[in-house]
């Protein structure tokens, strides 16, 4: 997650946004209080509280990352954990995204 934050700050924008889903039941309750506690400052905060993105999206393990492009597109999917603000994965999701957008 902080690297998720790390991310948003590098590549946020109107063209990139990174989108945490949170599957707690807890709700805010339970989120906000662990965004605090590792330093989430520049990630939104989105729940799922009835809990069906998992099926619809076809998730089999957490954390899972899904790259969307602008058309809605799933471009990339990475199950388990990963450095997101690592500059040579920065790469690889600028070069999917480039590559979405010649198609």
């Amino acid at each position: 997650m902080p690297s998720l934050d790390r991310l948003q700050s590098l590549k946020g924008g109107t063209d990139f946004e990174v989108v945490a889903l949170s599957i707690d039941k807890g709700g805010t309750e339970q989120v906000q209080p662990f965004f605090e506690e590792i330093g989430i400052k520049r990630l939104e905060m989105y729940l799922d509280q009835p809990g069906v993105s998992m099926q619809a999206l076809k998730i089999v393990g957490l954390p899972t990352t899904l790259l969307v492009g602008k058309d809605g597109r799933e471009l990339a999917r990475w199950v388990g954990p990963k450095e997101w603000d690592d500059p040579e994965t920065v790469k690889e999701i600028e070069a999917l995204l480039a590559r979405s957008e010649g198609d």
